[in-house]
């Protein structure tokens, strides 16, 4: 069994909007849904949970209903953190069994390619987890200790990958491992991600396909190259 937890707990304050940015509207379509389309119509996906910010569960669950997400089996309220808000949804995963598999996917990455999500699954099977990446393709310098407008030191950047959600876990190593993280208070706080925690508490992590498309919707522009890839779409 795959299980998808969307995470759309975020007020968006940064988009500039009045309301949350996954429920912001483009071409009469809540960006929240262009995601869990891409989750129903995937074939390996069983359910979907939804983390959702709370005040809007209604609305989202109408706009489920509209849209024929058929594979929404819960909606969970988000945490004060991010971390706060992934561990909600994994608690409430109560039907799964250890070996089953947990995407875990940003709610306002609306373009999720069918093939990455494939491929996040078909390794988390294999190797426990996988985390959806890409290869870095710009030089990073590091800032120099006494002058932090000069540099004598680069990272190749081969050595670098740049990771993304979707990500995948097994059930069971993933619930064990938010029940110690937030036991111990490792990997929780400020910008935390399940991939950085379970790094933070000695996992080896295993890297799938990204795509360039995978955009998160932070900003206005980000909103703006969204619309643009819609409209190319439907043209």
């Amino acid at each position: 069994m795959t299980t998808a937890i969307i995470i759309a707990g975020g007020s968006g304050h940064r988009m500039g909007q009045e309301i949350p940015k996954q429920f912001i509207n483009v071409y009469d379509k809540p960006v929240i849904i262009y995601t869990l389309e891409s989750f129903q119509k995937h074939p390996m996906i069983d359910s979907i949970y939804v983390v959702c910010i709370d005040g809007w569960h209604d609305v989202l669950r109408a706009y489920s209903k509209q849209y024929g997400i058929t594979k929404l089996s819960g909606i969970v309220s988000g945490g004060k953190t991010g971390q706060e808000s992934i561990r909600n949804g994994v608690y409430a995963l109560t039907d799964m069994d250890d070996e089953d598999v947990v995407v875990i996917h940003d709610g306002i990455r609306p373009l999720v390619v069918a093939s990455v999500l494939t491929d996040v699954i078909r390794k988390c099977e294999k190797y426990g987890n996988a985390v959806t990446s890409m290869p870095y393709n710009e030089q990073i310098f590091v800032v120099s200790k006494d002058d932090e407008n000069t540099t004598t030191e680069y990272i190749p950047r081969e050595t670098l990958r740049r990771v993304a959600t979707p990500q995948a876990y097994k059930y069971g190593k993933l619930l064990s491992a938010y029940q110690e993280a937030f036991a111990k208070g490792i990997g929780i706080h400020g910008s935390s991600y399940t991939n950085t925690m379970m790094v933070e508490l000695g996992e080896t992590l295993h890297f799938a396909d990204g795509s360039d498309r995978n955009i998160k919707l932070t900003t206005r522009d980000d909103l703006d190259l969204f619309k643009a890839y819609v409209r190319l779409e439907r043209e």
